[in-house]
C-alpha cells in the first residue's frame, strides 16, 4: 500500500519513476548531505525563482510574445517575491521535509499559494497597476501553484528514492573478505553494488599488507578480528583462499570460530570457472570443512578400471551415496549407466540432475523402478543390459526406524542383497560391491546385524566359487546424507534451537559423500573376490563437538549453564533404540594395507554358504510370519558380536502385545 501511494503521489505531475536522469540521481547524495539551514536556504531560492518564471511566462501567455521583466514588470515581480517568500516560511513549508513530502504537503502548498493568490490578484487584477495586464494577476498564481507543487514532488522523487536507497545500503551486512589476493579483490569488486553486504575491508595473514588500503579498502591484521567485529559490526567472513589446504583451513576457521561471525566460502580452484569470481559463488561453509582432515586425491585409474566403458548398475541410486556414486561414475564415461530404485520421486530427481550432466556424453543413462527384493525383476533387468559392475547402495540404513521395522529391515538389506547378488552372478556381471557400514562392527541394533549378515552372504558366495568378484567396503557415516545430523543441526539453527543429541559421549567416524563414493569404486576395483575393505575414516568426531562447531561457524553461541546468554542450546534427548556410543570399523585387529592409503582390507569371519544357505532359508520363513522373538534370536546366532542392548521396539509387536494383554486382563 505504501509503495502504490508514493509511486501515485509521484505521477501526480505526470513524472514516471524511471523519467529522471541518472546524473540527477548522482547529485541527490551531496543534496542530502548538506546541513538543514543549506537546504532550506536552497528551496527558498528555488521558490524565488520560480516567483520570476510565473511572472515571466503570465505576461507570455497574456501577450503570446516573451517580454523583458523591466519597468513596471518588475513590479510584478517583486511583488510575488515580497508577498510570496513571507507567506510561504509562516506556512512552514520550509520546515517539512521534502523527501517525505506526499499529499499534506502538497495542500499546505495549495493553502499557502490560495493565500498568495487572493493577495496577488487584489493588487493586479481589483486595484490594477500601469502596463501590467489584469489577467496576470490571476494567470501568474495559478503557474506557481503548479510550479511550486511540481517542485516538491520532484524533491521526493528524487531525494526520497535515493535517500531510501542510502540507507539500504548502510544497512547492509558488513562482511571482510579473508585473503587478499586475485580471488579476494575479484570478489570485492563484484560485491561493490550488492544489496546483501558491503565490504568492509580485507584479511590477510601476509603481515606486510596490514594497515595499507587495497582497491579502496583496508587490509587488516586476522588476530584483530574479534576487535574488529565488534568495532565494524561484521556479521559475516567470506573466505576467498580457495587454493589453501585443509589443515591451513580449519585453522583459519578455528581462529573465526571465537569471533562470533557466520562464515561464507568459495569452491575450491578446481570447481570455480575460469573467469571472474561472482557472488553467486559464495555458499554456506562446505561440510567437509567441519571434518577437519584433508582428503586423498582419487587413484583414477582405480575410478576407471571398472567404470570407463562399461554397463554400470546402481542399487538405491536415488540415495545419499547411491547418487553419488552415479555422478562420479557418470563423470568417468561408462558406455551405460542403470539406475535402480525403488522411491519414484528419488529416481526422478537423480536421473533429471544426470540427464542434465549427460548431455554432451556418450552415456546413456537408464532409470529403472525397481526393488531389490524382486528376483523377477532384478533378474529381468541383469539379463537384458547384462551389466559389467554392480554397485549395490539399496539398504534401509536408519538404525531406529529399521529396530521399529526389524522383519522389513533385514528382507530389504540381507534378502534383498542375496536375491541381487544372484542374478548379477548369474547373468555374468564382473564384479558386484556391496556398500556397508561401520555398524556391522559388534553391532547393537537389527540394522546393523543385517548389514553384517549382508557381508557374511557375499563372502559365502564368494568362497564357495564364482566367477563373479562379491566385494564388500565399509565405512561411517557420511556428511550431508539423508539422515545426517549436520543438515539436522542446520535447520534446527534456523530455527532458533535447540539443536538436539541422543548423548553427550555420542562419537562417531564421518566422512563427505564424495570422498566416500570414491574410495568405494576405487576400494571395488582392487577386489579379487571376498574381500572386505574398511575405509580410513580419520580419527572419530564427539557429536557434541561438531554441533558446537556448526552453530559457531553459524555466527552464533551455545547456550550453556556457563553462558546463559548463548544463542543457541544443546538438549540431550537419550540414546535412541538400537543407537551405540561408540562405532567401530573393525572385527578384529587384523587390518591389511592397501596400495591405496585411505583404503584397508580386513579378514572376517563368515559362515560357509553349505551352512548358511539353510539358515537364510529359516530366517526367511521367520520374517514372512513376522515373529520377532525368533527373527531376532537367529540374529544372534547367525551374526557374531550381535548383542541387542534394547527390549523388542517392534511397532507392530508392541501393538499386538498390547492388545494381548488387554484381552487377558478383560477376560
Amino acid at each position: 500500500m505504501k509503495k502504490s501511494k508514493e509511486r501515485s503521489e509521484a505521477s501526480w505531475f505526470g513524472i514516471g519513476l524511471h523519467a529522471m536522469p541518472t546524473p540527477l540521481f548522482k547529485l541527490a547524495a551531496p543534496v542530502l548531505a548538506l546541513p538543514r539551514t543549506a537546504k532550506r536556504f536552497v528551496a527558498l531560492s528555488v521558490d524565488l525563482g520560480l516567483c520570476v518564471l510565473t511572472v515571466w511566462l503570465a505576461y507570455y501567455l497574456r501577450l503570446g510574445e516573451f517580454v523583458s521583466l523591466s519597468g513596471n514588470a518588475l513590479w510584478a515581480v517583486g511583488a510575488s517575491i515580497g508577498i510570496a517568500l513571507p507567506i510561504f516560511i509562516v506556512s512552514g513549508l520550509y520546515r517539512a521535509i521534502f523527501r517525505y513530502s506526499g499529499w499534506p504537503a502538497l495542500l499546505a502548498v495549495a493553502r499557502a499559494v490560495a493565500i498568495y493568490g487572493l493577495l496577488y490578484a487584489s493588487i493586479f487584477t481589483a486595484i490594477g497597476i500601469t502596463e501590467v495586464p489584469r489577467t496576470v494577476g490571476i494567470i501568474q498564481p495559478i503557474l506557481l501553484l503548479l510550479l511550486v507543487g511540481a517542485s516538491r514532488a520532484l524533491a521526493r522523487l528524487w531525494l526520497g528514492d535515493q535517500y531510501q536507497s542510502i540507507l539500504k545500503h548502510a544497512s547492509r551486512p558488513k562482511v571482510l573478505i579473508y585473503g587478499a589476493g586475485s580471488t579476494g579483490r575479484q570478489l570485492a569488486v563484484a560485491m561493490g553494488n550488492s544489496p546483501e553486504m558491503q565490504v568492509a575491508g580485507f584479511l590477510d595473514d601476509d603481515d606486510r599488507l596490514h594497515g595499507h588500503v587495497l582497491n579502496g579498502q583496508p587490509v587488516y591484521n586476522p588476530g584483530d578480528l574479534v576487535s574488529l567485529v565488534l568495532a565494524l559490526n561484521i556479521s559475516d567472513v567470506l573466505l576467498a583462499m580457495p587454493s589453501i589446504g585443509r589443515k591451513r583451513r580449519n585453522e583459519i576457521l578455528s581462529q573465526i570460530r571465537s569471533a562470533q561471525v557466520s562464515v561464507r566460502t568459495l569452491p575450491s580452484v578446481t570447481d570455480l570457472a575460469q573467469g571472474k569470481v561472482s557472488i553467486s559463488d559464495l555458499r554456506e561453509l562446505d561440510i567437509d570443512d567441519l571434518l577437519g582432515r584433508e582428503p586423498v586425491t582419487p587413484n583414477h585409474i582405480l575410478l576407471a578400471k571398472n567404470t570407463v566403458g562399461k554397463v554400470v548398475l546402481v542399487t538405491g541410486a536415488g540415495g545419499s551415496i547411491g547418487s553419488e556414486l552415479c555422478r562420479q561414475i557418470l563423470a568417468v564415461g561408462p558406455s551405460k549407466l542403470l539406475l535402480v530404485e525403488q522411491s519414484e520421486f528419488a529416481l526422478y530427481a537423480i536421473h533429471q540432475q544426470l540427464e542434465e550432466k549427460s548431455a554432451d556424453r556418450e552415456t546413456a543413462v537408464v532409470p529403472l523402478l525397481a526393488s531389490v527384493q524382486d528376483e523377477d525383476r532384478m533378474r529381468e533387468i541383469m539379463a537384458t543390459w547384462h551389466p559389467d559392475t554392480v554397485y549395490h547402495a539399496a539398504a534401509y540404513k536408519h538404525v531406529p526406524l529399521v529396530e521399529h521395522n526389524p522383519a522389513e529391515g533385514i528382507k530389504n538389506n540381507v534378502l534383498g542383497t542375496l536375491l541381487t547378488a544372484r542374478a548379477a552372478a548369474d547373468n555374468g556381471v564382473a564384479d558386484f560391491v556391496l556398500v556397508s557400514t561401520d555398524k556391522a562392527v559388534r553391532p547393537t541394533n537389527i540394522m546393523g546385524a543385517s548389514k553384517r549378515l549382508a557381508e557374511m552372504v557375499l563372502q559365502a558366495l564368494a568362497a564357495r566359487g564364482s566367477s563373479t568378484k562379491f566385494t564388500m567396503v565399509r565405512f561411517g557415516n557420511v556428511l550431508g546424507s539423508s539422515g545426517s545430523v549436520v543438515p539436522k543441526f542446520r535447520q534446527q539453527i534456523r530455527d532458533g534451537g535447540p539443536v538436539t543429541l541422543t548423548h553427550p559421549e555420542v562419537t562417531r567416524y564421518f566422512m563427505s559423500i564424495p570422498e566416500a563414493a570414491q574410495l568405494v569404486i576405487q576400494a571395488g576395483a582392487m577386489a579379487k573376490g571376498g574381500d572386505v575393505f574398511v575405509l580410513d575414516m580419520g580419527q572419530p568426531v564427539r557429536i557434541i563437538d561438531l554441533a558446537c562447531r556448526v552453530i559457531e561457524l553459524s555466527g552464533l553461541t551455545v547456550r550453556s549453564e556457563q553462558h546463559p546468554e548463548g544463542d543457541i542450546a544443546i538438549e540431550i534427548t537419550g540414546l535412541r533404540p538400537g543407537e551405540k556410543l561408540y562405532e567401530e570399523l573393525l572385527i578384529g585387529d587384523n587390518a591389511k594395507p592397501t596400495p591405496h592409503p585411505r583404503i584397508m582390507k580386513a579378514h572376517e569371519e563368515f559362515i560357509p554358504w553349505a551352512d548358511l544357505e539353510g539358515k537364510l532359508h529359516a530366517l526367511e520363513l521367520a520374517l514372512n510370519v513376522n515373529d520377532v522373538g525368533v527373527v531376532r534370536l537367529m540374529m544372534e546366532r547367525l551374526v557374531s558380536g550381535y548383542t541387542p542392548n534394547e527390549a523388542i521396539v517392534d511397532w507392530v509387536y508392541l501393538e499386538q502385545t498390547a492388545e494381548a494383554q488387554a484381552l487377558g486382563l478383560g477376560g
